[in-house]
C-alpha cells in the first residue's frame, strides 16, 4: 500500500520509497525513511495535499509525492 493510500488517523511503516532524484532527498531530510512510522493527520477534500506526522514532526505531502511512498499499515 502507499502512503496516499491511508486514510486520516491510519500509520503506517514506510518500507520503500519508490521516487528518486531531488524529491528523495527532500523526503530523506524531513525525516521520511525507511522503517519510520507515519501517521495520516489530515487529507485535503480534493485529497491534495496529505498532512502527515512523522518523528514528531507535522509534513504536507501532494497526492503524489505520498503516492511514492511505500508503507504497511501498522495499529
Amino acid at each position: 500500500m502507499n502512503l496516499g493510500g491511508l486514510k486520516p488517523g491510519e500509520k503506517g511503516r514506510i518500507t520503500k520509497i519508490g521516487v528518486e532524484g531531488p524529491l528523495k532527498r527532500r523526503l530523506m531530510d524531513m525525516g521520511v525513511l525507511v522503517g519510520e512510522e507515519v501517521k495520516v493527520e489530515k487529507v485535503a477534500p480534493l485529497g491534495d495535499p496529505v498532512e502527515i506526522t512523522v518523528k514528531s514532526y507535522s509534513l504536507l505531502l501532494r497526492k503524489k509525492e505520498a503516492e511514492g511512498i511505500l508503507v504497511e499499515v501498522t495499529r
